[in-house]
């Protein structure tokens, strides 16, 4: 892939259900001042990018997160948690789109069947979806800008609206700058709390690390693509924001499961745009879940064959040579997550999924600022082709400003704290992480007992092949 690819790559891979989905749940938290908390969360988000881009061009192979973490510390169990962790992070963001989709999906054909329709929906989505899986999927970047486009699309369509409405004179820009919080919560609580909610909306740019083999020279160009797609999203974030909340009254938008469509009906009620919006978001979302289920399975795979997890999980279909036993498993485990949560949440369910992404992701972000910080000494790997003697020493890499690794570091840690998050979040996360560290355990006793081998990654760099 060259500059334009990547460049599109990074924007498809940021955009998606998080904007579509929480912008009502970030303005209930802290008023109408929603663009507040977005702007910290991508400030954080670019620090992470900036040691992500570091590490990148030190080492461009495709295992992201895990790899930088087993060269940094060199300890099999952190590097089995982080992977673990990425992984689970997947099947949330996963789940958010598909609770997501069924809710659109009601609004869009006038189905009142509550909760437990949108519950039905949603698990059957993610049975298409490994159906889909089993069979194989080739994903092409095509398809991949085609589905950028349609993101693209619903979130220019919100932003039109509000400019029109603006110039009818049926706005209130003053709700933008009014910060309000739920009763005996500070300002700085509901700001910390509300920028952890809209940290969801920032990732995917650690994706892109995993196209860094597919990338022409890497090292000069992923910087500004990086940076350049952050900037992007970030500035169609803040300009949804403000016209959700110029449009809609917060608590309204707060209430409402699909927050932007309430945007589209209220800014422009003589227009039929309402009635094709709920099938635009559906479009968009989808491709997040299909996705983030394709890194699930394929990752729990390359987990499974270095025998880190139980064996079995790594079978495959004769033919189509898909791992049927890590898709069948994640699936389960996604099923399990939308039913359960939706018990526990009821309509909450989507910012409780995404509240729980974020969460896991922001544990993996902070070990990834502090491995960037371990390794600055490193020499950088060999690629392909280099005619360097050293072995790689002597290639230009991207360096993070000054001390950006630490403060990434610290304010990702600040923002996995209990202040930040909901309590049903580290259940979530905490649940998914010991199905894991039990898979481990079993993993590590059958390989001890019977077979007399450790338990460790062979090869952290092929988790992603």
């Amino acid at each position: 892939m060259g500059t334009k690819l990547l460049l599109l790559f990074i924007i498809g891979d940021i955009l998606g259900t998080g904007v579509y989905a929480l912008t009502g749940r970030i303005a209930g938290e802290i008023g109408g001042a929603a663009w507040a908390p977005i702007l910290i969360a991508f400030a954080v988000a670019t620090i992470t990018a900036l040691s992500y881009l570091e590490l990148v061009t030190k080492y461009p192979q495709a295992a992201g997160a895990a790899l930088y973490t087993h060269k940094a510390f060199g300890i099999h169990f952190v590097t089995f948690l982080v992977t673990f962790a990425v992984l689970c992070s997947g099947i949330t963001s996963a789940s958010t789109a598909a609770k997501f989709l069924a809710e659109n999906f009601l609004v869009g054909f006038g189905l009142g069947w509550g909760q437990f329709g949108v519950t039905a929906i949603a698990v059957g989505f993610m049975v298409l979806l490994a159906l889909i899986n089993l069979r194989g999927v080739g994903e092409s970047i095509k398809f991949n800008v085609f589905l950028t486009v349609v993101e693209l699309t619903g979130l220019l369509i919100v932003i039109g609206i509000g400019f029109w409405a603006m110039g009818q004179g049926n706005v209130d820009f003053s709700r933008t700058v009014v910060f309000e919080t739920e009763s005996g919560k500070s300002i700085f609580l509901a700001l910390t709390a509300a920028t952890s909610l809209a940290f969801f909306s920032m990732v995917g740019f650690e994706d892109s690390v995993n196209m860094a083999e597919e990338t022409r020279d890497p090292a000069r160009i992923f910087p500004k693509v990086m940076l350049t797609g952050l900037g992007i999203t970030v500035f169609i974030y803040l300009l949804v924001s403000v016209a959700a909340v110029a449009v809609v009254p917060v608590g309204q938008l707060a209430e409402s499961q699909t927050p932007l469509l309430e945007v589209v009906q209220a800014g422009a009620p003589d227009f039929p745009i309402d009635v094709f919006y709920p099938f635009l978001s559906i479009f968009a979302v989808a491709n997040t879940a299909l996705i983030n289920m394709l890194m699930a399975s394929r990752l729990l795979y390359g987990m499974s064959k270095q025998e880190v997890l139980p064996r079995p999980l790594a079978l495959v279909l004769p033919g189509r040579r898909t791992p049927w036993a890590s898709i069948v498993f994640t699936t389960l485990i996604a099923v399990g997550v939308i039913v359960l949560v939706t018990n526990a949440m009821g309509p909450d369910t989507v910012s409780a999924l995404g509240g729980t992404t974020a969460l896991l992701l922001l544990c993996v972000f902070t070990v990834v600022n502090v491995a960037c910080l371990v390794l600055r000494k490193s020499p950088p790997d060999p690629v392909e082709g280099e005619d360097v003697e050293d072995g790689g020493a002597g290639r230009k890499t991207f360096r993070s400003p000054g001390i950006m690794p630490w403060i990434g570091a610290l304010s990702c840690a600040f923002l996995v704290g209990p202040w930040a998050q909901d309590p049903i979040e580290y259940s979530i996360a905490g649940i998914l992480l010991a199905i894991g560290v039990v898979l481990w355990f079993f993993t590590w006793l059958w390989n001890r007992g019977v077979k007399a081998k450790r338990t460790r990654f062979t090869d952290p760099e092929e988790l992603h092949g």
